[in-house]
């Protein structure tokens, strides 16, 4: 039976949580290491999934965070909103301070630092098709990214993102220019915050873009995308193995774009395609790391309901000999 959270009724929140009791007993069960989560959490049709009522995606955006943590099986969530423009330590600060000491946010670098140059879409205004003088520049990250991040979620920042989203890797100098770049930057960013990357360019998955990563201290992050190889695949070709913390994000059902899962998967209120294949992957990679720290978040696009998703991984986890 479903059950609302413990202040799921107040007439002073907007939206409480809805935890069931199976929530609290996968919750039990699974490794204290092991962190589930759901990529951003501020949309309309969980409610009845993860959420008490219904509001709206700017109310969730502003209250439903705390919500979304009450739930003992959730204990991190992906910040999105950071990819498009940085925050300022006040406001990681208020985002920290709805969430319990234990919760542990991933958050995306402002994707400035990993674009080599601006896509032709309307949003980069005047910057659209220009270079972008701010790619893997260091003292921009330090400032902008790093510096505000930590200030404000302070213990609570579990991993920083460096997403670089799929790109023409030619007017770099190819993947080997790529990938020393890449060491030069994040061999210059401060020490005590685990760092990620996550590339969309297969091409990058080689040796010296693993040694890049070892040798800075940085993790792979294992992207299920329908243009990356399989999560398998991924888990030998990156330091993923022996890497100190475990991050993935299951992002996009192989057989969609993110056009056509919108349409097919909105309001995302239910698992409308089961993905078992990647499910039974990475509960046999997580099972390969036993006590090792690990994130993984799952996106709507990935099955359709990532609440829903991150319900039926844990069971397989919990289930599973």
């Amino acid at each position: 039976m479903s059950q609302v959270g413990l202040f799921g009724g107040s007439p002073h929140r907007p939206v409480g949580s809805l935890a069931t009791d199976e929530d609290r007993n996968l919750a039990a069960k699974l490794p204290p290491e092991l962190r589930l989560g759901t990529s951003s959490w501020s949309f309309p049709g969980w409610a009845g999934v993860l959420y008490d009522r219904g509001a709206s995606q700017q109310v969730l955006a502003r209250e439903g965070l705390r919500a979304y943590a009450e739930n003992p099986l959730f204990r991190t969530v992906g910040v999105d909103r950071s990819h498009y423009r940085p925050l300022t330590p006040p406001q990681w600060g208020a985002y920290a301070e709805q969430v319990p000491d234990d919760f542990r946010f991933l958050v995306k670098a402002h994707e400035h630092c990993s674009l080599h140059r601006f896509p032709s879409h309307p949003r980069y205004g005047a910057l659209r098709e220009q270079e972008n003088l701010r790619f893997l520049d260091p003292d921009y990250a330090i400032e902008s990214v790093v510096g505000p991040t930590v200030e404000g979620l302070k213990d609570k920042l579990g991993v920083l993102l460096f997403q670089f989203a799929q790109q023409d890797l030619r007017p770099i100098g190819g993947p080997l220019v790529f990938c020393d770049r890449l060491y030069a930057f994040l061999s210059r960013l401060p020490e005590g915050t685990v760092y990620a990357v996550e590339v969309r360019n297969p091409e990058l998955l080689i040796p010296r873009f693993c040694e890049a990563l070892e040798a800075s201290g940085t993790m792979p992050c294992l992207a299920g995308l329908p243009a990356m190889p399989g999560l398998d695949a991924q888990w030998q070709q990156t330091p993923a193995r022996v890497a100190p913390v475990l991050v993935a994000r299951w992002m996009l059902r192989c057989n969609h774009t993110y056009d056509t899962a919108s349409l097919a998967f909105h309001p995302y209120d239910s698992m409308r395609e089961p993905d078992e294949a990647t499910r039974e992957t990475l509960v046999r990679l997580l099972r390969q790391i036993p006590g090792r720290p690990s994130y993984l978040i799952i996106n709507n696009k990935a099955e359709g309901s990532s609440p829903s998703s991150v319900r039926a991984l844990a069971r397989a986890l919990t289930e599973m000999p």
